[in-house]
């Protein structure tokens, strides 16, 4: 439950860490912040993509493949009772096996009793780390009605489509929450996007980015709330961190009367340019 419902203020939890190989240890981690992060208040609490292991398609061993589970699965109920536990809204992007052989990057959003609120498959597969010889895109994008009202979710690479954050935004989400692996040496491209989806879109953007390596790639971290107006309310740097932050998402509403910028769409327009 919100801890204030009455006012939609909200306190953001995001966990960045290192990933290992050590999947126990992985996991160990994010729920020592999940507790970190509810023992300070948080509302919501954001873990980076695929954070229970190194990186898949990046793994010298792709036997890594085999840690891959249900959704329903085991790793699922271990964040479901986190949840349930700290009484804290969570999103957790795990790497989920399906029937028939299929392999996604899967985000789920518990509710802060426990119960799934709802389940994200990244929809764009990033080419320059290998994820579409290995991963299946998903097919849908997610918008969920929480305790604080419209949210929406994204993964990483989805950061660079607007298309599918202005969606969430024209369906009424006033906060966008993106789990990440984002390397180096992209790391200006990483804080521009995050600021670009706020400020399009005139909400929050919660985005949680990992640290460390896997293979060649070297994580930055750089995990950030960014305030309608585009201005970071918090920012990590490159080393683990427990961010949190008090955010009033009525600024949202503040922004969009200031600059009328979806009642000065012209979709129709749009429409007939072919966008």
């Amino acid at each position: 439950v919100l801890r204030n419902p009455a006012s939609a203020i909200v306190r953001i939890g995001l966990v960045q860490a290192a990933c290992t190989g050590d999947r126990e240890r992985n996991v160990a981690q994010a729920l020592a912040g999940i507790a970190e992060a509810a023992a300070a208040g948080a509302d919501v609490v954001c873990l980076q993509e695929l954070f229970a292991g190194e990186y898949p398609c990046q793994a010298e061993d792709h036997g890594k493949f085999a840690e891959a589970e249900a959704v329903p699965g085991p790793l699922a109920e271990r964040l479901a009772a986190a949840a349930r536990q700290h009484g804290v809204v969570l999103v957790g992007s795990v790497f989920e096996r399906r029937d028939h052989g299929l392999f996604h990057n899967t985000a789920v959003i518990f509710d802060a009793d426990g119960s799934t609120a709802g389940v994200y498959r990244k929809m764009h597969l990033f080419r320059l780390m290998d994820e579409e010889k290995y991963l299946t895109a998903g097919e849908e994008s997610v918008t969920l009605d929480l305790p604080w009202g419209k949210t929406g979710l994204a993964i990483c690479y989805d950061l660079r489509f607007p298309e599918l954050l202005r969606g969430y935004a024209l369906a009424g989400a006033r906060l966008m929450l993106i789990p990440a692996e984002w390397p180096h040496p992209r790391r200006a491209h990483w804080q521009t996007l995050l600021r670009a989806r706020a400020i399009e879109n005139q909400c929050f953007v919660a985005a949680c980015n990992r640290i460390g390596t896997t293979g060649a790639a070297t994580f930055f971290g750089a995990s950030a709330v960014i305030d309608p107006w585009g201005e970071a309310l918090v920012e990590a740097g490159e080393t683990e961190a427990l961010l949190t932050v008090r955010v009033d998402l009525a600024l949202v509403d503040t922004v969009r009367q200031r600059i009328p910028v979806f009642e000065d769409r012209r979709p129709e327009l749009y429409a007939r340019a072919g966008l």
